[in-house]
Protein backbone atom coordinates (compact mmCIF):
# COMPACT_ATOMS: atom_id res chain seq x y z
CA UNK A 1 0.00 0.00 0.00
CA UNK A 2 1.49 3.72 -0.60
CA UNK A 3 2.35 4.98 2.20
CA UNK A 4 3.26 8.92 3.12
CA UNK A 5 6.41 10.15 3.32
CA UNK A 6 7.16 11.28 7.10
CA UNK A 7 4.12 13.51 8.22
CA UNK A 8 3.06 14.68 5.11
CA UNK A 9 -0.46 13.58 4.97
CA UNK A 10 -0.71 15.24 8.96
CA UNK A 11 0.70 18.70 7.70
CA UNK A 12 -1.24 18.29 4.45
CA UNK A 13 -4.38 18.50 6.28
CA UNK A 14 -3.04 21.27 8.45
CA UNK A 15 -2.66 22.98 5.37
CA UNK A 16 -6.18 22.42 3.85
CA UNK A 17 -7.61 23.58 7.37
CA UNK A 18 -5.36 26.95 7.13
CA UNK A 19 -7.00 27.56 3.37
CA UNK A 20 -10.17 27.43 4.73
CA UNK A 21 -11.29 23.79 3.49
CA UNK A 22 -13.63 21.85 6.01
CA UNK A 23 -12.54 18.17 5.37
CA UNK A 24 -9.74 16.77 3.42
CA UNK A 25 -9.25 13.32 2.55
CA UNK A 26 -7.15 11.09 0.13
CA UNK A 27 -7.57 8.53 -2.06
CA UNK A 28 -6.02 5.95 -4.69
CA UNK A 29 -6.69 6.88 -8.04
CA UNK A 30 -8.49 3.39 -8.65
CA UNK A 31 -12.42 3.78 -10.70
CA UNK A 32 -15.05 4.06 -7.97
CA UNK A 33 -16.88 0.47 -8.07
CA UNK A 34 -20.05 0.61 -10.38
CA UNK A 35 -19.27 4.25 -11.61
CA UNK A 36 -19.07 3.43 -14.88
CA UNK A 37 -22.22 1.54 -14.83
CA UNK A 38 -23.98 4.09 -13.45
CA UNK A 39 -23.02 6.86 -15.71
CA UNK A 40 -23.99 4.77 -18.47
CA UNK A 41 -27.31 4.18 -16.93
CA UNK A 42 -27.69 7.77 -16.39
CA UNK A 43 -27.35 8.96 -19.99
CA UNK A 44 -28.82 5.95 -21.38
CA UNK A 45 -32.20 6.50 -20.09
CA UNK A 46 -31.78 10.11 -20.99
CA UNK A 47 -31.87 11.65 -17.34
CA UNK A 48 -28.93 14.16 -18.26
CA UNK A 49 -31.44 16.09 -21.05
CA UNK A 50 -29.69 18.55 -22.90
CA UNK A 51 -25.99 18.54 -21.49
CA UNK A 52 -24.49 16.49 -24.05
CA UNK A 53 -21.19 17.11 -22.34
CA UNK A 54 -22.59 13.96 -19.58
CA UNK A 55 -22.05 11.70 -22.38
CA UNK A 56 -18.56 13.22 -23.61
CA UNK A 57 -15.60 11.44 -21.84
CA UNK A 58 -17.42 9.16 -19.82
CA UNK A 59 -14.03 6.77 -19.11
CA UNK A 60 -12.22 9.56 -18.45
CA UNK A 61 -15.00 10.06 -15.56
CA UNK A 62 -15.29 6.69 -14.51
CA UNK A 63 -11.49 6.03 -14.15
CA UNK A 64 -9.07 9.45 -12.75
CA UNK A 65 -6.28 7.21 -14.61
CA UNK A 66 -7.78 7.91 -18.27
CA UNK A 67 -7.68 11.23 -17.19
CA UNK A 68 -4.09 11.70 -16.53
CA UNK A 69 -2.56 8.90 -16.43
CA UNK A 70 0.49 9.78 -14.21
CA UNK A 71 -1.76 9.99 -11.17
CA UNK A 72 -1.25 7.85 -7.85
CA UNK A 73 -3.20 10.06 -5.14
CA UNK A 74 -5.93 12.40 -5.45
CA UNK A 75 -6.84 14.87 -2.69
CA UNK A 76 -10.25 15.38 -1.76
CA UNK A 77 -11.51 18.71 -0.45
CA UNK A 78 -14.31 19.95 0.83
CA UNK A 79 -15.29 23.53 1.37
CA UNK A 80 -18.65 24.65 3.44
CA UNK A 81 -20.48 27.02 1.74
CA UNK A 82 -23.48 26.24 4.77
CA UNK A 83 -26.25 28.98 4.85
CA UNK A 84 -26.36 31.16 8.04
CA UNK A 85 -30.53 31.47 7.71
CA UNK A 86 -32.87 29.00 6.34
CA UNK A 87 -32.42 29.35 2.48
CA UNK A 88 -36.26 28.01 2.57
CA UNK A 89 -37.53 30.99 4.34
CA UNK A 90 -37.91 33.06 0.54
CA UNK A 91 -40.81 30.76 -0.08
CA UNK A 92 -43.15 32.66 1.89
CA UNK A 93 -42.28 35.90 -0.23
CA UNK A 94 -43.82 34.82 -4.00
CA UNK A 95 -43.02 38.32 -5.01
CA UNK A 96 -39.50 38.06 -4.50
CA UNK A 97 -37.58 35.23 -6.03
CA UNK A 98 -34.71 32.58 -4.33
CA UNK A 99 -31.22 32.23 -5.55
CA UNK A 100 -29.20 28.97 -4.82
CA UNK A 101 -27.48 29.25 -1.73
CA UNK A 102 -24.35 28.85 -3.25
CA UNK A 103 -25.09 31.44 -5.82
CA UNK A 104 -25.62 34.26 -4.09
CA UNK A 105 -22.36 35.20 -3.38
CA UNK A 106 -19.41 35.22 -5.70
CA UNK A 107 -18.60 32.34 -7.89
CA UNK A 108 -17.52 28.89 -6.17
CA UNK A 109 -15.08 28.62 -8.82
CA UNK A 110 -12.59 31.20 -8.69
CA UNK A 111 -12.66 31.02 -4.57
CA UNK A 112 -12.09 27.31 -4.33
CA UNK A 113 -9.35 26.97 -7.16
CA UNK A 114 -7.61 29.80 -5.67
CA UNK A 115 -7.28 27.88 -2.08
CA UNK A 116 -6.79 24.61 -3.88
CA UNK A 117 -3.58 26.77 -6.15
CA UNK A 118 -2.49 27.58 -2.58
CA UNK A 119 -2.34 23.50 -1.29
CA UNK A 120 -0.87 22.52 -4.43
CA UNK A 121 2.02 25.37 -4.70
CA UNK A 122 2.71 24.30 -0.85
CA UNK A 123 2.68 20.15 -2.11
CA UNK A 124 5.15 21.13 -4.86
CA UNK A 125 7.10 23.06 -2.56
CA UNK A 126 7.56 20.45 -0.04
CA UNK A 127 7.78 17.26 -2.60
CA UNK A 128 8.76 18.93 -5.95
CA UNK A 129 5.22 16.28 -7.49
CA UNK A 130 3.42 17.36 -10.61
CA UNK A 131 0.32 17.37 -9.86
CA UNK A 132 -3.50 19.05 -11.50
CA UNK A 133 -6.30 20.93 -9.60
CA UNK A 134 -9.87 20.84 -10.70
CA UNK A 135 -13.21 22.48 -9.52
CA UNK A 136 -16.40 21.13 -11.25
CA UNK A 137 -14.88 21.99 -14.75
CA UNK A 138 -13.21 19.06 -15.84
CA UNK A 139 -14.27 15.48 -16.59
CA UNK A 140 -13.93 14.17 -12.48
CA UNK A 141 -16.76 12.18 -10.83
CA UNK A 142 -15.90 14.45 -7.67
CA UNK A 143 -18.93 12.95 -5.56
CA UNK A 144 -17.95 9.17 -6.21
CA UNK A 145 -14.04 9.57 -5.53
CA UNK A 146 -15.25 11.84 -2.47
CA UNK A 147 -17.02 8.87 -1.12
CA UNK A 148 -14.15 6.90 -1.92
CA UNK A 149 -11.94 8.83 0.00
CA UNK A 150 -14.07 9.36 3.09
CA UNK A 151 -15.45 12.78 2.56
CA UNK A 152 -18.52 11.82 2.70
CA UNK A 153 -21.08 9.32 0.45
CA UNK A 154 -23.58 9.98 -1.76
CA UNK A 155 -27.33 10.72 -0.23
CA UNK A 156 -30.55 9.43 -2.03
CA UNK A 157 -30.39 12.86 -3.44
CA UNK A 158 -26.94 11.76 -5.04
CA UNK A 159 -25.35 14.55 -3.23
CA UNK A 160 -22.18 14.10 -1.33
CA UNK A 161 -23.14 13.95 2.64
CA UNK A 162 -20.60 14.02 5.58
CA UNK A 163 -21.60 13.46 8.99
CA UNK A 164 -19.25 15.90 9.83
CA UNK A 165 -20.01 19.08 7.24
CA UNK A 166 -23.57 18.06 6.59
CA UNK A 167 -24.21 18.31 2.36
CA UNK A 168 -23.53 22.36 1.97
CA UNK A 169 -20.02 22.17 0.46
CA UNK A 170 -18.59 22.37 -2.49
CA UNK A 171 -15.77 19.82 -3.66
CA UNK A 172 -12.12 19.86 -5.26
CA UNK A 173 -9.70 17.94 -6.25
CA UNK A 174 -6.02 17.32 -6.27
CA UNK A 175 -4.90 14.74 -8.77
CA UNK A 176 -0.92 13.91 -7.76
CA UNK A 177 1.87 11.81 -8.77
CA UNK A 178 2.53 11.59 -5.13
CA UNK A 179 1.65 8.05 -3.58
CA UNK A 180 0.09 8.92 -0.12
CA UNK A 181 -1.93 6.73 2.22
CA UNK A 182 -5.23 6.62 1.48
CA UNK A 183 -8.07 7.13 4.11
CA UNK A 184 -10.85 5.06 4.35
CA UNK A 185 -14.03 5.24 2.06
CA UNK A 186 -17.35 6.10 3.44
CA UNK A 187 -20.74 4.13 3.90
CA UNK A 188 -24.09 5.09 3.45
CA UNK A 189 -25.61 6.70 6.63
CA UNK A 190 -29.32 7.51 5.18
CA UNK A 191 -31.20 4.67 6.54
CA UNK A 192 -34.95 4.77 5.68
CA UNK A 193 -35.04 8.25 5.71
CA UNK A 194 -36.44 9.90 2.46
CA UNK A 195 -36.43 13.72 3.59
CA UNK A 196 -34.43 15.10 0.62
CA UNK A 197 -36.75 13.01 -2.30
CA UNK A 198 -39.98 13.84 -0.38
CA UNK A 199 -38.99 17.41 -0.14
CA UNK A 200 -38.55 17.66 -4.22
CA UNK A 201 -41.01 19.70 -5.98
CA UNK A 202 -41.18 18.37 -8.95
CA UNK A 203 -40.42 14.20 -8.54
CA UNK A 204 -36.85 13.97 -9.87
CA UNK A 205 -35.80 10.90 -8.09
CA UNK A 206 -37.33 7.92 -10.03
CA UNK A 207 -36.12 5.80 -7.54
CA UNK A 208 -33.48 6.68 -4.05
CA UNK A 209 -30.07 7.60 -5.30
CA UNK A 210 -30.99 8.36 -9.32
CA UNK A 211 -31.92 11.88 -10.83
CA UNK A 212 -33.71 12.58 -13.59
CA UNK A 213 -32.05 15.64 -13.92
CA UNK A 214 -34.71 17.06 -17.18
CA UNK A 215 -37.43 17.50 -13.96
CA UNK A 216 -34.93 18.88 -11.67
CA UNK A 217 -35.30 22.46 -10.67
CA UNK A 218 -31.71 23.27 -10.62
CA UNK A 219 -31.18 21.56 -14.21
CA UNK A 220 -34.15 23.52 -15.37
CA UNK A 221 -33.50 26.94 -14.10
CA UNK A 222 -29.59 26.53 -15.18
CA UNK A 223 -29.14 24.25 -18.07
CA UNK A 224 -31.69 23.97 -19.80
CA UNK A 225 -31.99 25.65 -22.90
CA UNK A 226 -35.35 26.88 -24.11
CA UNK A 227 -38.84 27.03 -22.64
CA UNK A 228 -39.60 24.75 -20.26
CA UNK A 229 -42.27 22.17 -20.05
CA UNK A 230 -45.97 23.79 -19.24
CA UNK A 231 -46.75 21.26 -16.48
CA UNK A 232 -43.52 21.90 -14.43
CA UNK A 233 -43.53 25.63 -14.43
CA UNK A 234 -45.67 26.29 -11.77
CA UNK A 235 -43.76 23.56 -9.74
CA UNK A 236 -40.70 25.96 -9.71
CA UNK A 237 -42.31 28.61 -7.73
CA UNK A 238 -40.25 31.72 -7.60
CA UNK A 239 -37.19 29.20 -7.15
CA UNK A 240 -35.21 31.21 -10.44
CA UNK A 241 -31.86 29.76 -10.34
CA UNK A 242 -31.47 26.70 -8.81
CA UNK A 243 -32.63 24.75 -5.59
CA UNK A 244 -32.23 23.91 -2.60
CA UNK A 245 -34.87 22.17 -1.49
CA UNK A 246 -33.53 18.62 -1.38
CA UNK A 247 -30.33 19.56 0.65
CA UNK A 248 -32.37 22.15 2.96
CA UNK A 249 -34.23 19.04 4.09
CA UNK A 250 -30.64 16.60 5.11
CA UNK A 251 -31.05 15.93 8.69
CA UNK A 252 -27.38 15.89 8.87
CA UNK A 253 -27.37 19.64 8.21
CA UNK A 254 -27.17 19.47 12.02
CA UNK A 255 -23.25 18.50 11.57
CA UNK A 256 -22.70 21.68 8.87
CA UNK A 257 -19.83 23.58 9.08
CA UNK A 258 -20.30 27.66 8.82
CA UNK A 259 -18.91 28.75 5.52
CA UNK A 260 -15.79 30.84 6.63
CA UNK A 261 -15.21 32.82 3.12
CA UNK A 262 -16.58 35.95 3.13
CA UNK A 263 -17.27 35.25 -0.67
CA UNK A 264 -19.67 33.08 -0.28
CA UNK A 265 -22.14 35.23 1.67
CA UNK A 266 -24.97 36.77 0.32
CA UNK A 267 -24.88 39.56 -1.59
CA UNK A 268 -27.66 41.68 0.19
CA UNK A 269 -29.17 42.53 -3.67
CA UNK A 270 -29.51 38.49 -4.46
CA UNK A 271 -31.30 37.91 -0.84
CA UNK A 272 -34.60 36.98 -2.34
CA UNK A 273 -34.44 39.63 -5.07
CA UNK A 274 -37.77 41.70 -6.38
CA UNK A 275 -38.78 39.90 -9.25
CA UNK A 276 -40.78 43.24 -10.69
CA UNK A 277 -37.17 44.75 -10.41
CA UNK A 278 -35.30 41.93 -11.79
CA UNK A 279 -37.71 41.81 -15.00
CA UNK A 280 -36.66 45.25 -16.55
CA UNK A 281 -32.67 44.29 -16.38
CA UNK A 282 -31.50 45.08 -20.20
CA UNK A 283 -28.24 43.06 -21.25
CA UNK A 284 -26.37 45.81 -19.90
CA UNK A 285 -27.46 45.95 -16.50
CA UNK A 286 -27.96 42.18 -16.13
CA UNK A 287 -24.21 41.62 -16.66
CA UNK A 288 -23.24 44.46 -14.18
CA UNK A 289 -25.25 43.16 -11.81
CA UNK A 290 -24.35 39.66 -11.94
CA UNK A 291 -20.53 40.49 -12.37
CA UNK A 292 -18.30 37.81 -10.58
CA UNK A 293 -21.58 35.61 -10.06
CA UNK A 294 -22.10 32.18 -11.73
CA UNK A 295 -25.77 33.24 -12.52
CA UNK A 296 -23.87 35.27 -15.66
CA UNK A 297 -23.05 32.28 -16.77
CA UNK A 298 -26.78 31.61 -18.31
CA UNK A 299 -27.28 34.92 -19.80
CA UNK A 300 -29.77 37.85 -19.07
CA UNK A 301 -32.80 35.85 -21.74
CA UNK A 302 -32.71 32.79 -19.57
CA UNK A 303 -32.77 34.12 -16.31
CA UNK A 304 -35.54 36.41 -17.21
CA UNK A 305 -37.74 33.69 -18.43
CA UNK A 306 -36.71 32.13 -15.12
CA UNK A 307 -38.28 35.23 -13.72
CA UNK A 308 -41.30 35.58 -16.05
CA UNK A 309 -42.11 31.96 -14.40
CA UNK A 310 -41.83 32.88 -11.10
CA UNK A 311 -43.55 35.74 -11.21
CA UNK A 312 -46.40 33.76 -13.09
CA UNK A 313 -46.54 31.94 -10.34
CA UNK A 314 -46.83 34.73 -8.07
CA UNK A 315 -50.21 35.79 -7.81
CA UNK A 316 -49.57 39.37 -7.57
CA UNK A 317 -51.38 41.25 -9.76
CA UNK A 318 -48.88 44.31 -9.31
CA UNK A 319 -46.17 42.83 -11.25
CA UNK A 320 -48.36 42.66 -14.43
CA UNK A 321 -46.79 45.55 -15.82
CA UNK A 322 -43.01 44.44 -15.40
CA UNK A 323 -43.95 41.36 -17.63
CA UNK A 324 -45.52 43.60 -20.62
CA UNK A 325 -42.03 44.54 -22.29
CA UNK A 326 -41.00 41.20 -21.61
CA UNK A 327 -44.09 39.87 -23.92
CA UNK A 328 -42.20 41.89 -26.75
CA UNK A 329 -38.93 41.02 -25.81
CA UNK A 330 -37.10 39.73 -29.06
CA UNK A 331 -36.25 35.77 -27.51
CA UNK A 332 -38.95 34.04 -28.24
CA UNK A 333 -38.20 31.65 -24.92
CA UNK A 334 -38.54 34.91 -23.10
CA UNK A 335 -41.59 36.27 -24.28
CA UNK A 336 -43.65 32.85 -24.39
CA UNK A 337 -42.52 32.41 -21.05
CA UNK A 338 -43.75 36.47 -20.29
CA UNK A 339 -47.46 35.47 -22.13
CA UNK A 340 -47.91 32.39 -20.19
CA UNK A 341 -47.15 34.17 -17.10
CA UNK A 342 -49.41 37.05 -17.81
CA UNK A 343 -52.47 34.64 -18.62
CA UNK A 344 -52.13 33.45 -14.99
CA UNK A 345 -51.87 36.53 -13.00
CA UNK A 346 -55.32 38.44 -11.94
CA UNK A 347 -55.95 42.04 -13.74
CA UNK A 348 -54.65 44.68 -11.81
Amino acid sequence: MPTSTSDLKTRLAAEAAEAGFALCRVTLPAPPEGLAERLAGFTDAGWHGQMAWMEDRQSWRADPRVLWPEVRSIVMLADSYAPEVDPMAGLAHPERGIISTYARGRDYHDTVKKRLKRIARWLVAETGCELKVFVDTAPVAEKPLGQQAGLGWQGKHTNLVSREAGNWFFIGAIYTSLEIEPDTPETDHCGSCRACLDACPTDAFPAPYRLDARRCISYLTIEHKGPVAPELRAKLGNRIYGCDDCLAACPWNKFAVEARELRYAAKEDLDSPDLGALARLDDTEFRAKFSGSPIKRIGRDRFLRNVAYAIGNSGKAELRSALLPLAEDPDPTLAEAAEWALARLPEG
